[in-house]
Protein backbone atom coordinates (compact mmCIF):
# COMPACT_ATOMS: atom_id res chain seq x y z
CA UNK A 1 0.00 0.00 0.00
CA UNK A 2 1.42 3.35 -0.97
CA UNK A 3 0.62 6.95 -0.15
CA UNK A 4 3.38 9.44 -0.88
CA UNK A 5 3.43 13.21 -0.51
CA UNK A 6 6.26 15.67 0.19
CA UNK A 7 6.07 15.86 3.98
CA UNK A 8 9.59 14.81 5.10
CA UNK A 9 12.38 17.21 4.31
CA UNK A 10 15.38 16.16 6.38
CA UNK A 11 16.90 13.01 7.80
CA UNK A 12 15.97 12.30 11.42
CA UNK A 13 18.80 12.53 13.92
CA UNK A 14 17.36 10.79 16.99
CA UNK A 15 16.04 7.28 16.38
CA UNK A 16 14.57 4.76 18.81
CA UNK A 17 15.12 1.06 18.04
CA UNK A 18 12.75 -1.25 19.94
CA UNK A 19 13.50 -4.95 20.17
CA UNK A 20 17.17 -4.01 20.14
CA UNK A 21 18.30 -7.24 21.82
CA UNK A 22 16.68 -9.47 19.22
CA UNK A 23 18.32 -11.12 16.21
CA UNK A 24 17.33 -8.38 13.78
CA UNK A 25 17.81 -5.58 16.30
CA UNK A 26 21.36 -6.71 17.03
CA UNK A 27 22.21 -6.70 13.33
CA UNK A 28 20.62 -3.30 12.72
CA UNK A 29 22.54 -1.81 15.64
CA UNK A 30 25.82 -2.86 14.05
CA UNK A 31 24.91 -1.45 10.65
CA UNK A 32 23.25 1.76 11.86
CA UNK A 33 25.90 2.73 14.39
CA UNK A 34 27.06 6.26 13.57
CA UNK A 35 24.37 6.87 10.92
CA UNK A 36 22.20 8.90 13.32
CA UNK A 37 23.19 11.45 15.92
CA UNK A 38 21.57 9.24 18.56
CA UNK A 39 20.43 5.63 18.35
CA UNK A 40 18.40 4.78 21.45
CA UNK A 41 18.27 1.02 22.01
CA UNK A 42 15.32 -0.38 23.92
CA UNK A 43 14.12 -3.84 24.95
CA UNK A 44 12.99 -5.65 28.08
CA UNK A 45 15.35 -4.88 30.98
CA UNK A 46 16.73 -8.42 31.23
CA UNK A 47 17.33 -8.62 27.47
CA UNK A 48 18.97 -5.21 27.33
CA UNK A 49 21.27 -6.10 30.22
CA UNK A 50 22.88 -8.75 28.02
CA UNK A 51 23.93 -6.30 25.31
CA UNK A 52 27.34 -4.67 24.97
CA UNK A 53 27.46 -1.25 26.65
CA UNK A 54 26.40 1.84 24.74
CA UNK A 55 29.00 3.28 22.41
CA UNK A 56 29.31 6.81 21.04
CA UNK A 57 25.94 8.04 19.81
CA UNK A 58 24.04 5.23 21.56
CA UNK A 59 21.78 4.95 24.62
CA UNK A 60 20.45 1.80 26.29
CA UNK A 61 16.96 2.46 27.64
CA UNK A 62 14.95 -0.51 28.97
CA UNK A 63 11.18 -0.54 28.54
CA UNK A 64 8.41 -3.12 28.50
CA UNK A 65 6.13 -2.44 25.53
CA UNK A 66 3.12 -3.42 27.64
CA UNK A 67 3.86 -0.51 30.02
CA UNK A 68 2.52 2.70 28.41
CA UNK A 69 4.42 5.01 30.76
CA UNK A 70 7.73 3.26 30.09
CA UNK A 71 7.12 3.39 26.35
CA UNK A 72 6.39 7.12 26.50
CA UNK A 73 9.59 7.70 28.45
CA UNK A 74 11.85 6.00 25.90
CA UNK A 75 10.03 7.65 22.98
CA UNK A 76 10.42 11.18 24.35
CA UNK A 77 12.65 13.35 22.18
CA UNK A 78 12.86 10.93 19.25
CA UNK A 79 12.47 11.94 15.60
CA UNK A 80 11.71 8.40 14.38
CA UNK A 81 11.22 4.85 15.61
CA UNK A 82 12.24 1.50 14.16
CA UNK A 83 9.73 -0.78 15.86
CA UNK A 84 11.02 -4.35 16.00
CA UNK A 85 9.80 -5.10 19.52
CA UNK A 86 7.42 -7.95 20.27
CA UNK A 87 7.26 -11.73 20.02
CA UNK A 88 8.79 -12.94 16.72
CA UNK A 89 6.91 -16.24 16.49
CA UNK A 90 3.50 -17.77 16.99
CA UNK A 91 2.12 -18.04 20.54
CA UNK A 92 -1.26 -18.09 22.23
CA UNK A 93 -3.59 -15.22 21.39
CA UNK A 94 -3.38 -13.55 24.84
CA UNK A 95 0.42 -13.54 24.72
CA UNK A 96 0.53 -12.20 21.14
CA UNK A 97 -2.12 -9.60 21.89
CA UNK A 98 -0.27 -8.22 24.92
CA UNK A 99 3.21 -8.00 23.41
CA UNK A 100 2.57 -7.41 19.71
CA UNK A 101 -0.80 -5.69 19.53
CA UNK A 102 -1.07 -3.77 22.79
CA UNK A 103 2.68 -3.12 22.63
CA UNK A 104 2.39 -1.59 19.16
CA UNK A 105 -0.65 0.42 20.24
CA UNK A 106 1.36 1.79 23.17
CA UNK A 107 4.28 2.62 20.89
CA UNK A 108 2.15 4.51 18.35
CA UNK A 109 0.30 6.38 21.08
CA UNK A 110 3.65 7.43 22.54
CA UNK A 111 4.94 8.42 19.10
CA UNK A 112 1.96 10.67 18.51
CA UNK A 113 2.17 12.19 21.98
CA UNK A 114 5.93 12.79 21.78
CA UNK A 115 5.92 14.31 18.30
CA UNK A 116 7.73 11.46 16.52
CA UNK A 117 7.63 12.06 12.77
CA UNK A 118 7.98 8.54 11.37
CA UNK A 119 7.67 4.92 12.47
CA UNK A 120 9.25 2.06 10.50
CA UNK A 121 7.29 -1.02 11.55
CA UNK A 122 8.58 -4.58 11.36
CA UNK A 123 5.64 -6.34 9.75
CA UNK A 124 5.94 -9.84 8.32
CA UNK A 125 5.30 -12.19 5.43
CA UNK A 126 2.92 -13.88 7.86
CA UNK A 127 0.46 -11.03 7.32
CA UNK A 128 -0.06 -12.70 3.93
CA UNK A 129 1.15 -16.19 4.84
CA UNK A 130 -1.68 -17.97 3.03
CA UNK A 131 -0.89 -16.26 -0.26
CA UNK A 132 0.17 -18.89 -2.82
CA UNK A 133 3.57 -19.04 -4.48
CA UNK A 134 2.88 -16.42 -7.12
CA UNK A 135 3.56 -12.70 -7.59
CA UNK A 136 2.09 -10.77 -4.67
CA UNK A 137 1.64 -7.01 -4.58
CA UNK A 138 1.50 -4.87 -1.49
CA UNK A 139 -2.09 -3.79 -2.23
CA UNK A 140 -3.52 -7.31 -2.19
CA UNK A 141 -5.72 -8.76 0.56
CA UNK A 142 -4.13 -9.74 3.85
CA UNK A 143 -4.11 -13.49 4.56
CA UNK A 144 -2.57 -13.96 8.03
CA UNK A 145 -1.47 -17.49 8.84
CA UNK A 146 -1.25 -17.28 12.66
CA UNK A 147 -2.10 -15.04 15.61
CA UNK A 148 1.40 -13.65 15.03
CA UNK A 149 0.40 -12.80 11.45
CA UNK A 150 -2.81 -11.20 12.71
CA UNK A 151 -0.75 -8.99 15.01
CA UNK A 152 1.19 -7.71 12.00
CA UNK A 153 -2.02 -6.96 10.09
CA UNK A 154 -3.18 -5.09 13.20
CA UNK A 155 0.03 -3.07 13.30
CA UNK A 156 -0.25 -2.12 9.63
CA UNK A 157 -3.88 -1.06 10.07
CA UNK A 158 -3.17 0.90 13.24
CA UNK A 159 -0.35 2.69 11.48
CA UNK A 160 -2.72 3.64 8.67
CA UNK A 161 -5.08 5.18 11.22
CA UNK A 162 -2.29 7.21 12.83
CA UNK A 163 -1.27 8.51 9.40
CA UNK A 164 -4.78 9.64 8.53
CA UNK A 165 -5.82 10.85 11.96
CA UNK A 166 -2.64 12.42 13.30
CA UNK A 167 -0.30 12.93 10.35
CA UNK A 168 2.28 10.36 11.47
CA UNK A 169 4.47 8.88 8.71
CA UNK A 170 4.49 5.07 8.70
CA UNK A 171 6.41 2.47 6.70
CA UNK A 172 5.61 -1.24 7.10
CA UNK A 173 8.39 -3.64 6.15
CA UNK A 174 7.02 -7.15 5.63
CA UNK A 175 10.08 -9.08 6.72
CA UNK A 176 10.26 -12.51 5.15
CA UNK A 177 13.27 -14.68 6.12
CA UNK A 178 15.94 -12.68 7.94
CA UNK A 179 18.99 -14.96 7.93
CA UNK A 180 22.74 -14.72 7.63
CA UNK A 181 22.37 -17.00 4.60
CA UNK A 182 19.49 -18.99 3.05
CA UNK A 183 18.81 -22.44 4.56
CA UNK A 184 16.12 -24.04 2.37
CA UNK A 185 14.49 -23.76 -1.04
CA UNK A 186 11.77 -21.43 0.30
CA UNK A 187 14.45 -18.89 1.15
CA UNK A 188 15.29 -18.53 -2.54
CA UNK A 189 12.14 -16.37 -2.60
CA UNK A 190 12.06 -15.02 0.96
CA UNK A 191 15.64 -14.31 2.07
CA UNK A 192 16.51 -10.93 3.61
CA UNK A 193 20.22 -10.53 4.30
CA UNK A 194 21.44 -8.50 7.28
CA UNK A 195 23.01 -5.77 5.16
CA UNK A 196 19.91 -5.46 2.99
CA UNK A 197 17.73 -5.34 6.12
CA UNK A 198 19.86 -2.52 7.49
CA UNK A 199 19.64 -0.60 4.23
CA UNK A 200 15.88 -1.14 3.97
CA UNK A 201 15.12 0.06 7.49
CA UNK A 202 17.52 2.96 7.16
CA UNK A 203 15.74 4.09 4.00
CA UNK A 204 12.34 3.44 5.62
CA UNK A 205 13.33 6.01 8.22
CA UNK A 206 15.21 8.47 6.01
CA UNK A 207 13.35 8.59 2.66
CA UNK A 208 11.57 11.91 2.07
CA UNK A 209 8.08 12.28 0.71
CA UNK A 210 6.53 9.15 2.24
CA UNK A 211 3.41 9.20 4.42
CA UNK A 212 2.22 5.57 4.34
CA UNK A 213 3.95 2.69 2.60
CA UNK A 214 4.08 -1.11 2.78
CA UNK A 215 7.07 -2.86 1.22
CA UNK A 216 8.47 -6.37 0.89
CA UNK A 217 11.29 -7.11 3.32
CA UNK A 218 13.47 -9.25 1.07
CA UNK A 219 16.76 -9.10 -0.75
CA UNK A 220 16.91 -8.87 -4.54
CA UNK A 221 15.95 -12.52 -4.98
CA UNK A 222 15.42 -13.76 -8.52
CA UNK A 223 12.62 -16.09 -7.37
CA UNK A 224 10.83 -13.64 -5.06
CA UNK A 225 7.06 -13.90 -4.67
CA UNK A 226 6.52 -10.40 -3.28
CA UNK A 227 6.68 -7.56 -5.79
CA UNK A 228 9.13 -4.69 -5.17
CA UNK A 229 6.28 -2.18 -4.82
CA UNK A 230 7.50 0.94 -3.05
CA UNK A 231 11.22 0.17 -3.15
CA UNK A 232 11.69 3.03 -5.59
CA UNK A 233 9.94 5.46 -3.23
CA UNK A 234 12.42 4.54 -0.51
CA UNK A 235 15.45 4.30 -2.79
CA UNK A 236 16.05 0.72 -1.64
CA UNK A 237 18.48 -1.17 -3.89
CA UNK A 238 19.22 -4.63 -2.43
CA UNK A 239 22.75 -5.92 -2.77
CA UNK A 240 22.16 -9.64 -2.16
CA UNK A 241 20.33 -12.40 -4.04
CA UNK A 242 19.48 -15.82 -2.64
CA UNK A 243 19.99 -17.32 -6.10
CA UNK A 244 23.70 -17.54 -5.30
CA UNK A 245 22.80 -20.39 -2.92
CA UNK A 246 20.36 -22.25 -5.20
CA UNK A 247 22.63 -25.20 -5.94
CA UNK A 248 23.32 -25.62 -2.24
CA UNK A 249 19.78 -25.48 -0.83
CA UNK A 250 17.38 -25.99 -3.76
CA UNK A 251 16.71 -29.61 -2.79
CA UNK A 252 15.59 -28.78 0.79
CA UNK A 253 11.83 -28.64 0.30
CA UNK A 254 8.74 -29.36 2.45
CA UNK A 255 6.63 -32.47 2.02
CA UNK A 256 4.69 -32.48 -1.26
CA UNK A 257 1.08 -31.39 -0.79
CA UNK A 258 1.72 -29.85 2.63
CA UNK A 259 0.59 -26.34 3.47
CA UNK A 260 4.24 -25.35 3.77
CA UNK A 261 4.76 -26.42 0.16
CA UNK A 262 1.79 -24.40 -1.09
CA UNK A 263 1.80 -21.12 0.79
CA UNK A 264 4.26 -18.29 1.33
CA UNK A 265 4.17 -18.53 5.12
CA UNK A 266 5.86 -21.93 5.08
CA UNK A 267 5.55 -24.00 8.25
CA UNK A 268 3.51 -21.23 9.93
CA UNK A 269 0.61 -22.19 7.64
CA UNK A 270 0.40 -25.76 8.96
CA UNK A 271 -2.75 -26.19 11.10
CA UNK A 272 -0.76 -27.77 13.93
CA UNK A 273 1.96 -25.11 14.10
CA UNK A 274 2.02 -23.60 17.61
CA UNK A 275 5.40 -21.87 17.71
CA UNK A 276 6.45 -20.85 21.20
CA UNK A 277 3.23 -22.19 22.68
CA UNK A 278 4.09 -25.63 21.34
CA UNK A 279 7.58 -25.46 22.82
CA UNK A 280 6.06 -24.86 26.28
CA UNK A 281 3.62 -27.78 26.09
Amino acid sequence: MTDSSPTSVSRPQRVLLTGAAGHIGTALRQHLRGHYGLLRLSDLPAALAGLPPAGPGEELCPADLTDPAAVREVTQGMDAVIHLGGIPDEDTYPVIRAANMDGTANLLAAAQLCGVRRVAFASSIHAVGYAPHEPTGMNGPVRPDTFYGVSKVFGEALGRMYVDRYGLEFVSVRICSFLERPREARNLATWLSPRDAAQLFRRAVDAPGVTYLTVAGISGNTRRWMNPDGWDALGYAPEDNAEEYAAEIGHIVPAPGSHAARFQGGVFTEPDYLGRAGARS
